[in-house]
């Protein structure tokens, strides 16, 4: 279960205290954007039993390398349409390398096409924060790790685990109580509902 999107110290104390196996640091342009510095300190702060991960679109390798550099995070991923030789240019940084994709421009896609170790099925317009039809998922999922993502709310993720049966869950904008701006008492609320489902 990761909560992605996180931009303070408090933030990130919340969802490592309610749990969560990931935490996402955004180094893209993203209304949650986090500069390398910033993202280095809160990553700092994190047990090293919680992944660490650095959210990348369409950067190239060369800043993608440096930026995990800076930041010390555990894993990288590479959201939108990146091509198997990003993967391939990457796989020497020595962590995990997750593809986040929409799920309609990966159907019929298996975790480890591109080289990744893990694969993000995400809502057809990333950060929205709008519910999606997962049921496609749930007849025909992906062979490996899979995370489901896009539209997830404490109040729906159970309902989502049910029909798509994901390997886990990330959560941004359903933990929101403002573009940006994440709630503790959500953060707890959606990794105890995923749990439960």
């Amino acid at each position: 279960m990761k909560i992605c999107g996180l931009s303070t110290a408090a933030d990130v104390a919340a969802a490592v205290e309610a749990g969560a196996d990931a935490i996402g640091f955004v180094l893209t342009e993203s209304p949650r954007r986090v500069e390398a510095a910033l993202a280095r300190d809160l990553a700092a702060a994190v047990p090293e039993g919680v992944l660490t991960v650095a959210v990348f679109r369409e950067e190239p390798a060369a800043y993608v390398r440096e930026a995990v550099r800076a930041t010390g995070v555990r894993a990288v991923q590479l959201h939108g349409n990146h091509p198997a030789s990003a993967f391939a240019e990457l796989s020497d940084l020595g962590v995990p390398l997750i593809r986040a994709t929409s799920a309609a421009a990966a159907a019929g896609a298996d975790c480890g096409d591109f080289g990744e170790d893990l694969l993000l099925l995400d809502a057809p317009v990333a950060g929205a924060g709008e519910p999606w039809d997962w049921s496609d998922l749930g007849t025909r999922p992906p062979a490996g790790k899979w995370v489901l993502a896009g539209g997830l709310s404490p109040a729906n993720v159970g309902a989502a685990i049910a029909v798509a049966r994901p390997w886990g869950v990330d959560v941004s904008s359903g933990v929101e109580v403002r573009r940006g701006v994440k709630d503790p008492a959500l953060i707890k609320d959606f990794l105890r509902a995923a749990r439960s489902a």
